[in-house]
């Protein structure tokens, strides 16, 4: 059997629906979320990273009781039994999978039994590469929705989400300079924030413009 996906310690206790942060960025995406059937079952999430795809995902499994997998831990029937799931099935990565097969054996899984599919990537299934053409035309004819970068005021709050989420203490100055100097997407936030919690924990020190200077010179943009 595949394991469930393997969150980060405590990333899991974040990706709930109450710590999800709605915008126009994602009202797409939940929309498609929200309704109680798609076509032929399934559905694709995608998106930039950092636009919230992983964390909608999570919030629809703990609503459907679906079995999280994430699509590159698949391998080959030849090195593991064939991954058979009894319900609903939200697959991350699935633009990444490890074994073609293995995907494509859940989906016909899920359409024979009438469970439903939220698969999750960084490419729509049209930009997908397949070898399997069983596959690729499955994933073409499967309905898709996107999240978006996030708009400025998404931003901010998830800055703050995010080092609420680690159970850091910033200093308002802090973050809104941290605002203003990080690229405006929300993959950058996510990675700006991992490596100052590294790197304040490492040091011994708090998050400091001096700290984020010293370990984000590759993000950190110039006052324009």
């Amino acid at each position: 059997m595949g394991r469930q996906l393997a969150f980060p310690l405590g990333q899991s206790s974040v990706l709930t629906a109450a710590r999800f942060i709605p915008a126009a960025s994602n009202v797409a995406a939940r929309a498609w979320l929200a309704r109680p059937q798609w076509p032929d079952g399934r559905l694709w999430l995608w998106g930039a990273p950092g636009t919230g795809k992983t964390h909608l995902l999570t919030i629809w499994a703990q609503q459907h009781s679906a079995k999280i997998l994430d699509a590159r831990d698949f391998v080959s029937h030849a090195k593991a039994e064939r991954i058979r799931i009894a319900g609903h099935v939200a697959i991350d990565n699935a633009d990444q999978a490890g074994d073609e097969a293995t995907l494509l054996h859940l989906l016909n899984d899920a359409m024979a039994q009438g469970d439903r599919v939220l698969m999750v990537g960084r490419l729509p299934p049209s930009r997908t590469k397949c070898v399997l053409a069983d596959l690729a035309s499955r994933l073409r004819a499967t309905a898709t929705t996107a999240t978006s970068e996030p708009e400025d005021e998404l931003r901010a709050r998830l800055l703050l989400s995010l080092l609420a989420g680690r159970q850091l203490v910033v200093s308002q100055q802090v973050t809104d300079w941290l605002w203003r100097h990080l690229p405006r997407t929300g993959n950058a936030l996510v990675e700006a924030v991992q490596r100052l919690d590294d790197a304040a924990l490492a040091q011994g020190v708090p998050i400091t413009r001096a700290l984020a200077l010293s370990v984000l010179p590759d993000l950190l943009q110039p006052d324009e």
